[in-house]
């Protein structure tokens, strides 16, 4: 902690973005320096007008409106806030001062971390090591892109903590020190309008890896095309761990596989994949295999991890029962904003009769996706806009259903569902446009469903 603030104490600070993360980082500042002069910008026009805790700060300068991102290289440090997106502007002049609230930390703090990221399951994965290391009554904290700032909890962060950080692509972007055990559980197309290109997307993605010792560790799973080949054109440093779901590396060393519902290790049978749990679907138990390696890795109990995974229930968004209403149960998966996640929901819950598809369009590819809605057995498919809209064009089942909105959905849905079947929200794609996030989507259909 004395190294960060004597590290920040000097320097001419810029917060860009003031969300939950800019936030963040301003009552940090302001807890160790009171009268350090700092600006914020932000997007939104007076947005300082929101936050009454603003109004007696006279140290302050605000930068708003469409000229927010002008003269950034007057500043020291510009702690940027993850949702900003820097496509088609030249940062060439500042790129060095971006910094974020991950990146100080792993500067500054001497301190077992384990880091986790890829495009689904980061949240599931995080959550699901930080119960196997309080189970193992390690001390511990889940911080970072889960929703929990990592300056919200810096200063209580003890010497012998392991922390659990889930790290989005955008937190990883301009990153230059990676955890002490990195963590990317899959790679697909998503947050296309973020970055220049899919390629920039991968790139950030791996900046969690690329800059670890031989004392470090990196897991990856060695089934995902995109991952493996980016993977095999770099110069890795760390000792490497395989997750093989599919056993196509057949038992190399350090490699966590799958052969006939039982898992391994280094040819150990270490969990049957057939015990009864709560976390349904091959992508989950890919998730497990993750949280197995680690248990190797930290010499855990192997008993008690294995309690820990079948007994977690999933998070709210994931593959969570709303409830059975009239004869049919609702799932809720708003946070599957790809098809890929929506592929595997529909396959982990097997008898999906209705599912609720479609939001925001970001030039993804849904070839494969409508290939896999037409050979599937889900009997009624009802498409929300935009991406809905245009998916439906191209299936060729009977039971298509248009909708404008959740609530139509819901209604169609009620009818059409057959009794003793599913109804699942699997949008395969972005809440943006639409509602804040997929939180309030989700939060919405559970609403609709329960009335």
């Amino acid at each position: 902690m004395e190294k960060l603030l004597n590290y920040l104490k000097d320097k001419k600070i810029l917060i860009l973005g003031f969300g939950l993360e800019g936030q963040s980082t301003y009552k940090f500042i302001r807890k160790y320096f009171k009268n350090k002069k700092i600006c914020i910008a932000d997007k939104e026009s007076k947005f300082y007008e929101k936050y009454s805790f603003l109004k007696d700060d006279k140290n302050l300068e605000y930068i708003y409106g469409e000229d927010y991102l002008k003269n950034l290289e007057e500043y020291d440090i510009i702690m940027k806030s993850p949702g900003i997106s820097f496509v088609g502007i030249d940062i060439s002049k500042f790129k060095d001062k971006i910094k974020s609230q991950l990146e100080l930390l792993l500067q500054f703090f001497n301190i077992q971390t384990i880091g986790i990221t890829g495009t689904k399951g980061k949240s599931t994965t995080s959550s699901l090591i930080y119960e196997v290391l309080k189970a193992q009554n390690k001390k511990c904290m889940l911080l970072g892109n889960i929703g929990v700032p990592i300056f919200d909890y810096i200063d209580k962060i003890e010497k012998d903590m392991t922390l659990v950080l889930e790290m989005s692509s955008h937190q990883l972007e301009y990153i230059s020190v990676s955890p002490n055990i990195s963590i990317v559980l899959n790679i697909y197309e998503e947050h296309l309008d973020h970055y220049e290109s899919f390629e920039k997307y991968i790139e950030a993605k791996c900046n969690i890896f690329k800059n670890q010792s031989k004392e470090n560790y990196f897991i990856y799973n060695a089934n995902n095309d995109i991952l493996k080949n980016y993977v095999n054109k770099c110069d890795i440093k760390s000792k490497i761990y395989k997750i093989d779901y599919n056993n196509t590396e057949k038992c190399m060393e350090n490699t966590v596989y799958c052969k006939d519902d039982i898992v391994y290790l280094n040819n150990e049978k270490i969990y049957n994949c057939n015990d009864k749990r709560n976390l349904l679907g091959e992508h989950n138990l890919n998730n497990i295999m993750f949280v197995l390696a680690i248990n190797d890795i930290l010499k855990l109990n192997l008993t008690t991890t294995i309690n820990t995974i079948n007994n977690f229930k999933p998070l709210e968004h994931r593959l969570e029962k709303v409830g059975t209403f009239d004869g049919i149960t609702y799932y809720n998966d708003s946070i599957a904003t790809i098809p890929e996640a929506t592929i595997n929901s529909v396959n982990a819950l097997k008898c999906v009769d209705s599912l609720i598809i479609g939001g925001m369009d970001r030039g993804i590819n849904f070839d494969e996706f409508i290939k896999f809605l037409n050979e599937s057995k889900v009997n009624n498919i009802i498409c929300l806009p935009s991406t809905g809209h245009k998916i439906a064009e191209r299936l060729n089942k009977n039971n298509i259903y248009i909708v404008n909105d959740l609530k139509e959905a819901v209604s169609v849905a009620k009818k059409v569902t057959q009794k003793g079947k599913i109804c699942l929200l699997s949008p395969a794609a972005s809440s943006y446009g639409f509602f804040k996030n997929f939180e309030e989507r989700g939060n919405q259909f559970k609403k609709l469903v329960s009335k």
